[in-house]
């Protein structure tokens, strides 16, 4: 097939064939497909939109341009299951949920990717810690999966290796926010992992990439209804990001948080409220999906008791130690991080009620202090971030600490300190709380 009938099909609205679709996938991955009509496709269908069976058809298509990784010969007494999020600021979810769920009698074979701009990246975090690895190769992979439960790695080449041509396009061309395209991307990846089971975390919010609700439902029943149709059980959560999910930002004190959280934190700190409330309510309804749990009640029961008696924590540190990592992180997480040499208050400017947090500016400050990517290719510091945000609601006084700044230097930190002072806003009459979790869109 002509990749421009193709291409001009879908610019004029007409609906794509599985063949047609499966043809120029093909022709991307033989390099028959030019960068200039992977433009001209992305664009036809920014404007057009994509049925749910043509959505199925490219997710598919994607996926089988590399490997697609098989679990059965593994006999693994469990489903091999996963999340993921649109992602966010502070969001940490990934550390503590992966051994919870395994705790619980899944198997999580969790590929996740770097930062880049405001939000945090998995991977990023997991590379402050010190020997472990996130480029193993698959079989490496599968085996500490069988064996601890859960691992998390970044993704290989084989995997999926068209969605990275077009999505180097997409993020040239302001295609990009596509719906069908930002599904297939996702999804693509996650099947291509071999999944039986997964709940989608869409973020809605000032510091999500969708940033008002309804785009937020309109991708969460996107990826169900893909997902589903691929195969693959598949839910979806719309969480906030009005304001930080976890009490911090940052790569290796995110790290310590997710640490402390399995830790008991989850149930002592009632500033991990937030982190605690989205973190069961993914897990339970991963659990549900997959057939472990029969409900979320009894979900969120084998949840709690796997953070109670500390079994999701050995998972965690089994995890740590079996990609290299140390034995002893659990134990002493704080002798394998360096603190950041630097670190100041910010302080209210007045007396009031938190009415409103910035929180892309919040994570951008982040990025100012070196710890996220305005690039691709920028370095990541490890120990940098902010703590001790201020939440929603709270009461404070002139002068009140409102976040805690840790930087590289000084000049770093008083440029942070501004960009936070500035994205926590005070007022006079207190607003109505925000909830963690917007609504449930689990269903087909």
């Amino acid at each position: 097939m002509i990749p421009q009938e193709i291409i001009r099909k879908k610019r004029d609205g007409g609906e794509l064939t599985g063949a047609e679709i499966d043809a120029f996938i093909g022709g991307i991955c033989a390099d028959t497909v030019s960068e200039g009509q992977i433009a001209a496709f992305t664009m036809a269908v920014f404007f057009q939109g994509m049925t749910r069976e043509e959505q199925v058809a490219l997710t598919c298509a994607m996926r089988d341009s590399g490997r697609v990784l098989k679990w059965n010969h593994l006999n693994l007494p469990g489903p091999v299951v996963d999340k993921h999020s649109t992602g966010g600021v502070g969001d940490l979810v990934s550390l503590p949920m992966g051994p919870m769920i395994a705790a619980c009698g899944g198997f999580v074979p969790m590929i996740s990717g770097r930062g880049l701009g405001h939000t945090g990246g998995t991977l990023d975090k997991l590379d402050t810690i010190p020997g472990y690895r996130t480029d193993i190769d698959i079989a490496e992979f599968q085996k500490v999966v069988r064996e601890v439960g859960v691992a998390i790695i970044g993704q290989t080449e084989d995997l999926a290796p068209a969605d990275k041509r077009i999505y180097a396009t997409r993020d040239v061309t302001a295609t990009v926010e596509s719906i069908p395209l930002i599904t297939a991307s996702i999804l693509s990846k996650k099947l291509s992992a071999g999944l039986d089971a997964l709940v989608m975390d869409v973020k809605t919010g000032c510091g999500a990439f969708m940033n008002t609700h309804a785009k937020s439902v309109a991708l969460a029943k996107s990826i169900i209804e893909t997902g589903n149709g691929a195969g693959m059980k598949t839910a979806a959560l719309i969480t906030d990001m009005n304001q930080p999910l976890a009490p911090c930002a940052g790569n290796n004190i995110e790290v310590l948080c997710a640490i402390d959280y399995l830790r008991g934190g989850h149930s002592k700190d009632p500033r991990m409220g937030r982190l605690h409330e989205i973190t069961m309510a993914l897990s339970a309804e991963l659990l549900v999906v997959s057939g472990i749990a029969a409900t979320r009640e009894d979900a969120m029961r084998r949840l709690q008791k796997c953070l109670d008696d500390g079994s999701a924590a050995e998972r965690f540190a089994r995890m740590i130690a079996a990609l290299g990592g140390p034995t002893d992180l659990m134990e002493n997480p704080s002798a394998h991080f360096a603190a950041a040499p630097v670190m100041v208050p910010v302080h209210a400017a007045r007396s009031g009620f938190v009415t409103a947090l910035d929180t892309y500016a919040l994570g951008m400050a982040v990025v100012t202090l070196g710890g996220g990517r305005r690039r691709a290719s920028d370095k990541i510091d490890p120990a940098v971030g902010v703590t001790g945000f201020a939440a929603l609601g709270d009461t404070v006084r002139a002068g009140d600490r409102l976040a805690m700044v840790h930087a590289r230097d000084g000049r770093s930190a008083e440029e942070a300190v501004v960009q936070v002072a500035r994205a926590i806003h005070i007022g006079d009459v207190a607003e109505a709380e925000l909830p963690g979790v917007y609504s449930l869109t689990a269903e087909n």
